[in-house]
């Protein structure tokens, strides 16, 4: 909000209101890190991102809301990297290592928020199935666009089905948050993600 002459207070602009909003993500992905999503409250959102609930309450409706909202902005960027990191054009083992490559940098780069989106939003109930639903949905879309190459077809024919890509999608998910919550490092397994990967690859043609 920003203020008139006369002291009113009028509606921030786009900008603004986008910055703002930008803050409370990163002011919540903060506090995520540092103390667990289940012991964050709005007034650690808040103070972290340096404004008021004021502020918070006319971004988001509650701190689930801001949660499902950062979850949802987080998974857009993974997807975006992942398809950027793959080159199509390499034979598809190849091009397998730089997907699970990819994946494993973006989530050393957020480990507490990665965890907080496979453990804490199936908690949240009906208020996170739809974002649930359509997280998994883009994953297996990113999947099948991916092995949608000629090299892919030349060793496999189509591309996995949905129902094997939710398998590999979903195996992975659970090992990248055993592996944060039990104190390991993602990097290191990297090669058994890898090799799974590709077992089911070769699988998904049988």
């Amino acid at each position: 909000m920003t203020a008139t002459r006369r002291g009113q207070a009028e509606p921030a602009s786009s900008g603004e209101a986008s910055a703002f909003r930008r803050r409370l993500l990163d002011g919540l992905a903060e506090s995520i890190a540092a103390v667990g999503y289940r012991n964050t409250t709005v007034a650690d959102i808040v103070r972290r991102a340096r404004t008021s609930r004021r502020t918070f309450y006319e971004h988001f409706a509650s701190r689930e809301a801001c949660l499902l909202a950062l979850v949802a902005d987080s998974t857009a960027q993974t997807i975006g990297q992942i398809v950027a990191a793959v080159d199509p054009t390499r034979p598809w083992e190849h091009q397998v290592r730089q997907a699970i490559e990819a994946w494993i940098t973006r989530v050393e780069s957020e480990p507490e928020l990665i965890v907080s989106w496979i453990r804490d939003v199936p908690t949240l109930g009906d208020v996170a199935r739809q974002l649930q639903h359509d997280t998994m949905e883009a994953f297996i879309t990113m999947v099948r666009t991916l092995a949608d190459t000629d090299e892919w077809r030349a060793a496999h024919g189509d591309p996995p089905s949905r129902e094997m890509a939710i398998i590999l999608l979903g195996g992975l998910r659970e090992l990248i948050a055993s592996t944060v919550e039990n104190g390991g490092r993602v990097r290191d397994i990297t090669e058994t993600a890898v090799r799974a990967a590709i077992v089911l690859g070769r699988a998904s043609a049988l």
